[in-house]
């Protein structure tokens, strides 16, 4: 049953509020999150076997012999993710007040949005990445869209019941792969594997993914407690006022940059050096604590001027194209990387880190370019402008 935000009859469109002024920080949150994640995909794509090889655990360099890998991957992998996560709440708050404003029907006004973002994130698994998010982001925005219409006791409710379970799971998937007997050969990558994405055509790998499918989506099955959780960790946040250029919105962010780095470094640090055993554990659970400290610490750092323009800028373009920037980094990586485009994991396979991160660093100076260069003719990125005509429609 649609919830309905309609104005009484007798109110004046003179009598609604304005919208609310565009907050910066959140376009470059959205522009770190964006090439933050890029900074734990471009390991997958450069891996021998790619996605595929992701699923069969590769290991994870070692900080001794490898510390400038270590430390990169350290510092994204999971963090970002979550960000990107808890960034796509607080959109949806701001959708939702939106329509309060405009007395349009909630959460009916949403759902073709959301099934417009589970078409496009179907299309970018099938035809670029098996690790696409938009479908998993798709889905829980659905169930989102409706608790926002209920009472935050209810979200409460939700959000803590979903977070505990979440972690209960992962605990489990620990205790399991420490109770395991230890196989060498378990991370051994399928020749197939890295047959198609080194040597076979764009259909192979549609194809191979296609194939795989129910094991190439289970990330976001496994993690869909996570999902819902920060999903209403970001409706909180952006109501708390964690966003608002206001005292109270500096000391918030504060606040989450030593809560958030204080407790999560340490906690993913230690769950790291365990071993892979304690993957899932740092991954989807100590990883998330460490993207609410980045969040406040990139707010510390631009309410204090520590960044240059050109970085806040850059990041913005990229956070006001945020869809069409995540799909084009993967799109690029992909051309690099896999045998249909220069073929550069299988001609750099024992060439050690720097490539891969090299590669990282050249993707994101074409994303900030782009974004950059686009924006001073359009007000949207292409698929915003794509999304929002056809919504229109």
């Amino acid at each position: 049953m649609s919830y309905s935000l309609r104005a009484s009859r007798d109110e004046t469109s003179s009598t609604r509020p304005a919208a609310p002024p565009r907050l910066p920080l959140l376009d470059v949150l959205r522009g770190a999150a964006i090439l933050g994640t890029l900074m734990t995909n471009v390991w997958i794509f450069a891996a021998p076997g790619s996605e595929w090889a992701f699923l069969q655990g590769t290991p994870m360099p070692d900080p001794l012999s490898e510390p400038a890998e270590a430390l990169f991957r350290f510092l994204a992998d999971g963090k970002f993710l979550s960000l990107l996560t808890i960034l796509f709440g607080v959109g949806l708050a701001i959708q939702y007040d939106s329509a309060a404003r405009r007395g349009t029907p909630w959460p009916r006004g949403y759902r073709p949005r959301a099934l417009f973002l589970f078409a496009e994130g179907t299309l970018h698994f099938v035809l670029v990445f098996g690790f696409d998010v938009l479908m998993g982001y798709a889905l829980t925005a659905l169930l989102i869209a409706r608790l926002l219409a209920r009472s935050e006791r209810v979200r409460r409710v939700v959000m803590w019941t979903s977070v505990s379970v979440h972690v209960v799971l992962m605990s489990l998937i620990t205790v399991a792969l420490l109770a395991a007997p230890s196989d060498d050969s378990g991370n051994k990558v399928s020749d197939v594997a890295v047959d198609v994405y080194a040597h076979g055509s764009w259909f192979d790998q549609i194809a191979f993914r296609l194939e795989n499918a129910i094991a190439l989506r289970m990330e976001p099955v496994i993690s869909f407690g996570l999902l819902v959780f920060l999903f209403l960790l970001g409706v909180r946040l952006h109501r708390a006022g964690a966003f608002t250029p206001t005292d109270r919105g500096r000391r918030f962010r504060s606040r989450m940059a030593v809560r958030g780095l204080g407790l999560g470094i340490p906690f993913n640090a230690a769950l790291w050096l365990g071993g892979e055993e304690f993957f899932f554990l740092g991954r989807y659970v100590a990883a998330p604590v460490v993207a609410v400290g980045y969040m406040g610490l990139v707010g510390v750092a631009l309410d204090r001027g520590w960044f240059p323009a050109f970085l806040t800028h850059g990041l913005s373009a990229v956070g006001r194209t945020a869809l069409s920037s995540y799909v084009l980094q993967n799109v690029l990586c992909m051309l690099a990387c896999y045998g249909i485009g220069l073929g550069l994991a299988d001609h750099f396979a024992d060439s050690g880190p720097w490539w891969v991160m090299g590669l990282w660093a050249t993707v994101c100076v074409l994303l900030v370019a782009a974004s950059t260069l686009w924006l001073r003719r359009f007000s949207h990125g292409p698929l915003e402008a794509v999304q929002r005509r056809v919504l229109r429609r």
